[in-house]
């Protein structure tokens, strides 16, 4: 509790510095009111008063420095219940002027949707982060009619998980793609279309390898004694090791995590897409004809495997009879993918400093995981045996019916189905 300063006594023997029987008491008082908090304070000065008699509030007021309405604020405290007062807080309940977004509840959400395309986030933890400076949000939002303060923009993004990032040195600037921005912006634009739409957004990425058995798993967890795991992470002792692959469903807020057996590859990657809406899409959007794909920039859904357009033509535009758009992060930015940051990081958050013995502690763990805002998330086997190192020749390539986008076409290009083809019902 901060201390008050040492008031200086103003009756009239304190100034004329003549010394009188009550000069030390009025000292010591003036000591003990800078050692305790508000509401003691205007207590004691209370008892005081009481004790002095007539004239007692205006002479207490002289020796300590207190307002005569504080004394007399204290007197009132004094002779109600103070059983009724919580006695963990100084202040009563609802003291203070309410905050901006009590009185304007539209920023809160303004700043947020603002926020929402830019926002990257630690996989393996719950800590986010967005590009904009709190300054350029503040212009922006005063753009947008709300006049808001930068210490409120501050506390409002703290309470939604953003924090203070620190530089670290590990880019290369010449490595840096010359339309990073361009594609951001072209991401903002086409999930804007698909959601005016009402057509499904899914984020996806293969979530870190983990290995199965009596192993080590990052974090802590409250228990009396340690859990005792292997020394070593060896492959030979454990029960496999296995790819968990996540689908994000970004306007619904619904997670499923297909844990695959064999390798990551393009074809689990587009098989674990169409388990997804097997399972889940195609109830959630039964009018559906067209499907946007956020994905990373490499690893088996990337944009340079050939196996993973002709998997997505072959496995699922054609045999869905869906239009396919995918629009992959540049490289170096996969933080921004939304699976990064509202389904993996609060997955490494739950089972954190719990041994993944087995698999099916493991989808446990995935499908117990849920937030404040409601996330939900299922967890699925994906069975079958995906083998490393296929090709996919020149004349496949040119039999699929893909469109690259005029913007970034590297990055972006749609899938739609083949007119030849008979979709499966």
């Amino acid at each position: 509790m901060p201390q008050s300063p040492i008031y200086i006594c103003q009756c009239a023997p304190c100034q004329g510095n003549t010394r009188h029987p009550e000069q030390e008491r009025h000292r010591q008082m003036n000591l003990l009111i800078s050692r305790v908090d508000e509401q003691q304070r205007r207590w004691y000065a209370a008892m005081e008063s009481e004790r002095l008699g007539h004239g007692g509030d205006a002479q207490v007021a002289r020796i300590t420095g207190l307002n005569p309405q504080t004394i007399r604020r204290g007197r009132r405290e004094l002779a109600s219940d103070l059983r009724e007062r919580p006695a963990e807080r100084v202040r009563a309940p609802g003291a203070g002027r309410p905050h901006t977004e009590k009185k304007a509840p539209l920023i809160e959400a303004a700043l947020l949707k603002m926020v929402a395309p830019e926002t990257a986030g630690d996989p393996m933890s719950e800590h986010k982060w967005v590009r904009s400076s709190l300054r350029s949000l503040r212009d922006r939002l005063r753009q947008a009619g709300h006049d808001v303060s930068l210490p409120t923009i501050r506390r409002l993004l703290k309470a939604h998980g953003f924090s203070l990032r620190v530089n670290v040195k590990e880019k290369d600037p010449r490595a840096q793609p010359p339309d990073r921005d361009a594609q951001f912006r072209y991401i903002a634009t086409q999930k804007q279309d698909f959601i005016a739409s009402g057509d499904p957004i899914i984020s996806v990425d293969t979530k870190k390898k983990e290995l199965i058995g009596n192993f080590k798993n990052a974090g802590r967890t409250w228990r009396q004694e340690a859990d005792a795991v292997n020394v070593h992470d060896f492959l030979s002792d454990s029960h496999g090791r296995v790819a968990p692959y996540g689908l994000f469903d970004v306007q619904h807020n619904e997670g499923a995590v297909y844990v695959g057996l064999s390798a990551d590859t393009p074809a689990f990657a587009v098989a674990a897409i169409g388990r997804w809406w097997h399972d889940h899409g195609h109830r959630a959007y039964p009018n559906a004809t067209r499907l946007l794909i956020l994905a990373d920039g490499g690893g088996s859904n990337g944009y340079r495997p050939r196996l993973w357009k002709e998997q997505l033509q072959s496995q699922l535009s054609d045999a869905l009879g869906l239009s396919l758009t995918v629009c992959h992060y540049p490289t170096g930015c996969s933080k921004w993918n939304p699976i990064e940051h509202r389904l993996f990081s609060h997955i490494s958050i739950n089972w954190a400093g719990q041994p993944l013995r087995t698999l099916e502690t493991m989808l446990g763990l995935i499908r117990g995981t849920t937030t404040q805002t409601g996330l939900k998330v299922s967890a699925h086997v994906l069975e079958g045996i995906f083998e490393t190192g296929k090709k996919v020749a020149n004349a496949v390539m040119k039999t699929l019916n893909m469109t690259r986008h005029a913007i970034c076409p590297r990055w972006n290009y749609t899938l739609r189905p083949r007119l030849d083809y008979a979709p499966a019902l």
